[in-house]
């Protein structure tokens, strides 16, 4: 019997090398992908220490190792796209895109034209086949899983992908990279957004939006400091911008609203969602509404449900940041491309953040916020 082949992307880290050493034992003709992305020319970039480290994990597994050139379409789909919705005043989330254009993508497409028969990452999650039907699961390590940067996968691609990590815990796999032998073992983990390394967000933007001073407003809409440009700014941060009316007891401020088009932060000593907040949120910022004093909603379009349409009358939960509290809710379908989540406390959050809904483990699917 003919072996199955799996293209698997090989980043240099620990995670996708035990995920290609699994897949070996497991049986599988195994090829190890390296994938070229962008990154921009005033940055400093490490990719060709992270292919080397990738060709020695491939070394070490005797399998075969390629390179795939996929820079043109990462510029364009994570790079051009996180920069144009940063100048809209919105908070975009990269790898969202990187996992729906490239990985899942132009990665996939071009794996399985040249004969695989799958596709596999480190990802921390998994996959459950049912009557004919993919779904995405939560991965076993709360603390890793990343099915919240997956909800944009649909069945044609779910049935292609596998994820050998997404049952062990983080724990485990630096284990079995040692039980293995594998070269990166002791490597540690990227942070961050991939094109960037050590330099912050908001350093690489500067490169592409200029600078425009604005005023930061507290909640009675008094003026108490500056900042460099609205757009360079999310809710919750507590960080970037300059207060100068701030007594000693004065605690940190936190951005619970932001007025694109007058250049406005506002800002609050209060890190928690509040009702209070409520009237200060701008359209850029104001991602839910009162619809009665015991209910709040927000937004979401550019839906995609990967397996099933949930039900309107059914209590789910909803991830609206990576790592954050899966808040319960109920949702409302408003048209083919419009859904309310709707909650019984006030949520904070960005514009263009995804918004994520979950039936216990299985993610579901979810959309954009408006």
């Amino acid at each position: 019997m003919q072996k199955k082949v799996v293209f698997v992307g090989l980043s240099g880290g620990v995670d996708s090398a035990v995920s290609a050493a699994l897949l070996k034992k497991q049986g599988y003709e195994v090829v190890g992908v390296f994938i070229k992305t962008w990154h921009p020319d005033f940055l400093k970039c490490n990719e060709e220490e992270e292919r080397h480290d990738a060709m020695r994990v491939a070394a070490t597994l005797d399998i075969s190792f390629l390179t795939f050139d996929l820079e043109k379409v990462y510029k364009k789909e994570v790079a051009d796209y996180m920069i144009r919705e940063y100048k809209a005043g919105r908070t975009p989330n990269p790898d969202v895109m990187c996992n729906k254009e490239v990985k899942f993508g132009a990665f996939l497409k071009k794996a399985i034209s040249m004969g695989a028969d799958f596709v596999a990452t480190g990802h921390y999650a998994k996959t459950m086949n049912f009557f004919n039907f993919s779904f995405l699961q939560k991965g076993n390590d709360s603390s890793k899983d990343q099915s919240y940067f997956l909800w944009i996968l649909k069945q044609e691609q779910l049935e292609k992908i596998l994820f050998p990590i997404g049952h062990l815990k983080k724990t485990e796999v630096r284990k079995l990279a040692k039980k293995f032998n594998l070269p990166v073992a002791e490597k540690k983990d990227s942070q961050g957004i991939c094109f960037l390394g050590a330099v912050d967000l908001k350093e690489f933007l500067k490169h592409y939006i200029k600078e425009k001073r604005g005023k930061v407003i507290d909640e009675n809409g008094k003026k108490i400091g500056f900042h460099d440009g609205v757009v360079f700014h999310t809710l919750r941060e507590r960080h970037g911008f300059t207060i100068v009316k701030k007594s000693p007891t004065d605690g940190p401020y936190y951005i619970i609203g932001k007025d694109v088009k007058k250049n406005i932060l506002v800002v609050s000593q209060r890190k928690k969602d509040s009702k209070n907040s409520l009237a200060l949120l701008r359209p850029s910022g104001r991602t839910f509404r009162q619809q009665n004093p015991k209910f709040f909603y927000l937004e979401i379009r550019n839906i995609n449900w990967i397996s099933k349409i949930p039900k309107e009358n059914k209590d789910y939960t909803t991830q609206i940041r990576y790592h954050g509290e899966f808040l319960p809710c109920k949702i409302k379908h408003k048209g083919r491309n419009s859904v309310q989540i709707i909650f019984k406390k006030p949520i904070l959050v960005a514009s263009g953040q995804s918004c994520v809904i979950y039936d216990g483990d299985v993610c579901l699917g979810g959309g954009v916020v408006v």
